[in-house]
């Protein structure tokens, strides 16, 4: 072939394989392209796989639809007014069929630009409502009051699994008041239970002495009303040997003599 010939063959091949490669893009697995030809957007997103796009013209923008978690704090304020510093993290994703929704109506980063801010403030509203020393002990219900009220800000947008809160960090000064009560709780709870101890204590005491003093009266009733139990508890005690002294009541006076 003549050199004239391939030297203009050449750049035609150039300018097709790149025309060629133009013509398609490939959408990865986890994520949705959305077309956007002179400006116009498509409103049907483009699946996972090969695709075809119009070259110069077309562009396919990747948006990603798999679950993603992302940090955040939030600078809160107790319902006492104590400065309250929450760390969480934020569990989410995009619904495929939003993807070309949110692209036309928030710009920049999905999370920064439309999930944190409603994440912030939901955290913030449900801090205030509790006292600072009782944010700790609540955790649990804190994030899920805060859980549904980002569901609700972000129904039908983004789909919000989960706002584990990964910190709580109180002021040093509030802390240290908070360590200084429960000891003083400890204590009054010690001395609650020393209290209790001695009343059950002394109850048992005097129901005891009561007991005895009710014994001691019946059976001095019983002596009283009945004198031959006294002969009756000589027969039980007795030991079946004959008595070797007796004892004689002479002059009003009691004289003791031997029997053998």
């Amino acid at each position: 072939m003549h050199p004239r010939y391939i030297s203009l063959i050449t750049p035609i091949l150039i300018v097709g394989v790149v025309l060629a490669f133009s013509c398609w893009k490939v959408v990865p697995p986890g994520t949705r392209g959305i077309s956007v030809t002179l400006g116009k957007v498509d409103p049907v997103p483009r699946a996972e796989g090969l695709t075809f796009k119009k070259p110069f013209i077309e562009d396919i923008i990747l948006f990603s639809v798999r679950q993603e978690t992302v940090n955040g704090v939030a600078d809160c304020f107790s319902s006492d007014l104590q400065t309250v510093k929450i760390s969480y993290s934020v569990l989410f994703r995009v619904p495929p069929e939003n993807v070309v929704r949110l692209y036309q109506n928030y710009a920049g980063d999905i999370f920064k630009s439309l999930i944190d801010p409603r994440v912030q403030n939901s955290i913030k509203q449900i801090t205030a409502l509790y006292k600072a020393e009782d944010l700790v002990k609540n955790r649990d219900k804190v994030k899920q009051d805060a859980l549904l009220l980002v569901r609700e800000s972000l129904s039908g947008l983004i789909e919000v699994v989960d706002i584990p809160l990964t910190n709580i960090a109180l002021t040093d000064e509030l802390q240290r008041a908070i360590e200084l009560k429960q000891v003083m709780e400890q204590q009054a709870l010690a001395k609650e239970y020393e209290l209790q101890k001695a009343k059950k204590e002394a109850e048992i005491t005097i129901v005891n002495a009561r007991a005895e003093a009710e014994a001691v009266k019946i059976r001095g009733e019983a002596l009283a009303n009945s004198p031959r139990i006294i002969d009756l508890e000589i027969v039980k005690r007795w030991d079946g040997k004959a008595p070797s002294t007796v004892s004689v009541s002479q002059g009003g006076a009691n004289v003791i003599l031997p029997l053998r």
